[in-house]
């Protein structure tokens, strides 16, 4: 089998088991395009929404979860020094600042090169992952947008889980 041969190999689209998994669950589940899923969750902080894109070059499905946290501008600095310590803290996946929107959004990607197939339970650890790093992390990033703290009280490495452990 050739390079050519191999790339016409067909194979199902992974929103589909992604579509799958949204109505079992009887989430809110919009197709934006052949390439995109868009499905809301509601969660513990606030409700989520979770975009997974399949990306054909790459062979990868990428999620992308963000909650309504809108940065104002005078805090945009304390959300960007807290983004490298908690991804200083994650196994898998990482989040991001949104610099023009001042949206907080959890990235993870899973690669499917070689003709791989999504799983149900590979999708639903995917979503899992999202779901259970936006909940950990919403109050800290909440306290850093409204409240401004992060830089100026949360610089050092211990400070965060300190206060999470309530001995500050």
């Amino acid at each position: 089998m050739t390079l050519i041969d191999i790339s016409k190999v067909q194979r199902g689209n992974p929103l589909e088991v992604v579509e799958r998994m949204a109505t079992t669950h009887l989430w809110s589940c919009e197709r934006a395009c052949e390439d995109e899923v868009t499905i809301l969750v509601r969660g513990k902080w606030d409700d989520y929404q979770v975009s997974f894109t399949w990306m054909h070059d790459m062979e990868a499905l990428h999620l992308a979860c963000s909650f309504e946290l809108k940065v104002p501008e005078h805090n945009k600095a304390e959300v960007q020094h807290l983004v490298p310590m908690i991804n200083a803290q994650m196994w898998a996946g990482h989040f991001d600042l949104w610099p023009m929107d001042g949206l907080v959004m959890f990235r993870h990607t899973l690669v499917l090169s070689g003709g791989v197939q999504a799983s149900d339970r590979q999708c639903e650890v995917l979503l899992s992952a999202a779901l259970d790093a936006c909940e950990q992390y919403y109050s800290a990033f909440q306290l850093a947008a409204w409240a401004g703290v992060g830089r100026a009280r949360g610089a050092r490495s211990g400070d965060v889980r300190d206060r999470r452990r309530g001995l500050s």
